[in-house]
């Protein structure tokens, strides 16, 4: 998998020099229960994550597994959660057995924060020093994601002016300028939401 920024057909794609938006929320208009949705600031569907059941006889026995698809309901990453405070990510739909992408380590969890350390598969990443981290809280969907030092993507809860009661249940995640796929961060997005599990 490259850093570089995808060829995939949806808004943000492509060259980009301006901060992206998805407003992610499981209560949109044509999306099912249960699923959570990424739209982009005209109300189109970028990014869908769906549950999906797992194998019984898979070992070692994921908790959970989810789907990042894209607007064409392509299956772009297999994301695997285990028991230990770890996932695995998977290009395509696949049972956890070939095209690992990466792995993402949870390094802290308190209370109200965590921590997560991503660690890309094969030589190539290894080569080019990249180094993702995320930090937040997911109870609030407040977080960062940094390559080094430099700030990647944040998230936080859709806010109002004068709003007493702030729902968890819509937020925005705002990806910043560079070459990291936008689909990666949605994935690492997703998996930090489950990290407080």
């Amino acid at each position: 998998m490259e850093l570089g920024t995808s060829e995939l057909s949806y808004p943000g794609s492509g060259n980009w020099e301006i901060p992206i938006d998805l407003f992610g929320s499981k209560k949109r208009d044509g999306v099912s229960r249960g699923v959570l949705a990424f739209k982009d600031e005209s109300g189109n569907t970028v990014f869908r994550v769906n549950r999906h059941p797992l194998n019984p006889n898979s070992s070692p026995l994921p908790k959970d597994k989810k789907l990042l698809l894209d607007a064409s309901g392509n299956t772009l990453y297999s994301i695997f959660r285990y028991h230990n405070g770890s996932w695995k990510c998977y290009k395509g739909d696949t049972d956890g057995n070939t095209g690992l992408m990466f792995r993402v380590q949870r390094t802290l969890k308190t209370l109200t924060r965590v921590e997560l350390e991503v660690i890309f598969e094969g030589e190539r990443f290894n080569d080019e020093g990249c180094n993702l981290k995320v930090r937040g809280s997911p109870f609030r969907r407040s977080c960062c994601i940094y390559k080094d030092a430099d700030l990647v993507a944040q998230s936080s809860l859709m806010y109002k002016l004068h709003q007493i009661y702030v729902s968890r249940g819509k937020f925005r995640l705002t990806i910043f300028p560079g070459t990291i796929d936008h689909a990666l961060i949605v994935a690492l997005f997703v998996i930090f939401l489950s990290g407080r599990k």
